[in-house]
């Protein structure tokens, strides 16, 4: 067999997404907990609207992502 270079930046690609969804989820979670004890300390209200909103921002950002890595 010959010994051939492995190509590790699928590995790379997938820890730096994990690293960073991990740190997004965690800022988001602190920043809504902050935003519940300046109102009051009360766990927020979350309207299923406000969540499907924010679920299709996502998913718009998450194609915009994917689509930087299309050949032309």
């Amino acid at each position: 067999m010959v010994n051939e270079p492995v190509n590790n930046w699928k590995t790379r690609y997938l820890i730096i997404g994990a690293v960073t969804g991990a740190l997004l989820g965690t800022l988001t979670a602190y920043l809504l907990e902050r935003a519940a004890d300046e109102s009051g300390g009360d766990p927020p209200a979350i309207k299923t609207a406000d969540v499907i909103k924010a679920g299709i921002g996502l998913i718009g950002v998450i194609r915009g992502i994917a689509a930087l890595g299309e050949k032309k």
